[in-house]
């Protein structure tokens, strides 16, 4: 029924190196969100640039079919390589991505009919937070990667959007921790220091 896709290509660029396997509480951080996601999906896939790095994991790893084209580029992959008609997408450096509000995304998709149900925050839309479907999703991200688009969600009008508001992502993200990424050293010692102070 659904493929977790976890996006780990990056250019982690403010690191210096591949931020989804720094070591996050003494393991790869990929690790951490594989570890808090992996349960609810029938599939889980790694997209990345170099992936022969993650073989660790023992998942599906595919190399973007589309080098160079960012983002949007990624999430054509994730999507294209699901084998389930729904797809949920998550990024490689959120160690608290919820289960619980990816479940409850993937139960609003099926019930609404949507083609997209995605989170919103303080910071805007969350696309790497987000479940799809695959069968309308596609065609749309095909088209608007050949249209010359970079930017994420530029294919959204094309599609039916269930957008979450911030207070329904907040029942089941009390803690706001969901969508924090992390790409800075400092990033990860307070990330750490909130995980071992909240067990989150």
């Amino acid at each position: 029924m659904i493929t977790l896709a976890i996006q780990a290509g990056g250019e982690s660029s403010r690191m210096g190196k591949d931020k989804a396997l720094l070591p996050f509480l003494g393991h790869p951080l990929i690790l951490r969100v594989v570890d808090r996601l992996a349960a609810f999906a029938d599939e889980v896939v790694v997209t990345a640039n170099n992936p022969a790095d993650y073989a660790f994991l023992g998942l599906l790893l595919f190399a973007d079919l589309l080098p160079g084209r960012g983002a949007l580029g990624g999430l054509y992959t994730a999507i294209n390589v699901a084998k389930n008609p729904l797809v949920a997408v998550a990024a490689c450096d959120m160690p608290f991505a919820s289960r619980a509000l990816f479940e409850y995304e993937r139960d609003l998709l099926i019930e609404t009919g949507a083609d997209v149900v995605i989170p919103s925050s303080a910071e805007g839309l969350e696309p790497l937070h987000a479940v799809y479907r695959r069968a309308t999703c596609l065609p749309a991200i095909q088209d608007a990667l050949a249209a010359g688009e970079w930017k994420l969600i530029a294919w959204f009008p094309a599609v039916k959007v269930r957008m979450l508001t911030p207070a329904e992502t907040a029942r089941h993200d009390p803690q706001g921790l969901a969508f924090l990424n992390l790409n800075t050293p400092e990033e990860f010692r307070r990330a750490e220091r909130l995980a071992t102070e909240s067990a989150t």
